[in-house]
């Protein structure tokens, strides 16, 4: 078997449910630092977090590999045709959580950056592995805290390649270059419970919110930005009233997520939110995540280099997209780093028997270490 193939078995051995490491990166670690990196552990409460350099001789940018080690629960281990942590290859694909999102890039990282310290120990600037294990949860204690770190320490990143599965049908069919902001809330709208029969002795919470939800939904935020669709605001849960027919409830609440472009930001939006809301409701509290703010590398040395390698791997040029949900890039781009996207098919992610064509599992390691040498060396 190939040493791409052993590690990302190896990975998918330890049950790294988010936000547990288990292990993970110390094994990445101990590679890395044979092969000349030097590894930093960057712990915040329950998540690891892993910071691995190599320094070249010459004055350069710093590119940044950017992955997770953990990944979602596999659900019922009897829906999956083999133990989700016992990594199968049947039929020419290696089956396994984590497979696909992401320990196989993990992996092909390691296995490239090992061969690119090797063969270039000269190059120009620096190339680095950030690995968190808080990636797939709350998102907290990993990356975005760690991004907090490099800030007030001022370590400078010019490019970050994230490994997340993006291809759609064939590896390196699709170039990620933006991601969309996510922001999401809670509104809580408080009336007066009564009995039906008699509205003038009660306050309706959801009669109350109804227009200011029916304005939300209805509202044209924006009509995109360069290749980001429009901003989208979507309901995704409403609670209230007690489950009788017969009885106005005394609370309600919300819970709705917008998904926007670099149009706006969070404060923007909230601010816009909160108005239309507050014209239509008397007592009321909206309480919000910002996720992450959108981001978007516009065209320049990193997007034409990708664009040139992928176009080589799958003979033909990658669609450039800023579609999808989010990724821990969104924490590397506002300290200044032009940010892509680049993985295997993401087709069975976070599905029962997730899996990843062996054929691109050993193709990986050879189009990173490519990126790398065309960047740096």
């Amino acid at each position: 078997m190939s040493d791409v193939l052993d590690l990302t078995r190896a990975l998918i051995e330890q049950r790294s449910l988010t936000p547990d490491d288990a292990g993970c990166q110390a094994l990445i670690a101990a590679r890395l630092e044979a092969a000349g990196l030097r590894c930093e552990s960057l712990p915040f409460g329950d998540v690891d977090n892993l910071w691995a350099v190599h320094v070249g001789e010459s004055e350069g940018p710093t590119l940044v590999l950017l992955g997770h080690t953990d990944v979602v629960p596999p659900g019922p281990i009897e829906s999956w045709t083999s133990d989700p942590f016992k990594p199968d290859i049947r039929d020419g694909r290696l089956y396994g959580r984590g497979a696909a999102d992401m320990k196989g890039s993990v992996a092909a990282f390691v296995v490239a950056l090992e061969r690119f310290a090797k063969e270039y120990p000269a190059h120009r600037g620096r190339v680095a592995l950030l690995l968190t294990s808080d990636e797939e949860g709350v998102a907290l204690d990993g990356v975005r805290k760690v991004a907090e770190l490099f800030r007030e320490r001022g370590e400078r990143i010019d490019w970050c390649i994230t490994g997340e599965p993006s291809s759609t049908a064939k590896l390196g069919d699709l170039l990620r270059v933006g991601r969309r902001g996510s922001l999401s809330a809670t509104l809580t709208v408080r009336g007066i419970q009564g009995h039906v029969a008699y509205p003038e002795k009660a306050r309706n919470p959801v009669h109350e919110a109804m227009p200011a939800l029916a304005e939300l939904a209805a509202r044209r935020w924006d009509e995109g930005y360069e290749t980001f669709p429009p901003t989208s605001l979507q309901v995704s849960n409403i609670l209230a009233g007690t489950g009788a027919n017969n009885v106005i409830p005394g609370e309600l609440q919300v819970l709705f997520n917008l998904r926007y472009n670099p149009h706006w930001n969070a404060a923007k939006l909230e601010a816009e939110c909160e108005a239309i809301i507050g014209a239509h409701c008397r007592d009321y509290t909206l309480d919000w995540h910002r996720s992450g703010e959108p981001f978007y590398t516009p065209d320049g040395e990193l997007r034409r280099v990708c664009r040139e390698v992928l176009t080589a791997f799958a003979g033909a040029a990658p669609e450039e997209s800023t579609g999808g949900g989010t990724s821990d890039a969104r924490f590397i781009a506002p300290l200044g780093a032009h940010c892509v996207e680049i993985g295997p098919v993401n087709a069975t992610i976070h599905k029962v028997d997730e899996h990843v064509t062996v054929d691109d599992l050993e193709r990986l390691p050879d189009l990173y270490f490519e990126l790398m040498r065309r960047l740096l060396a």
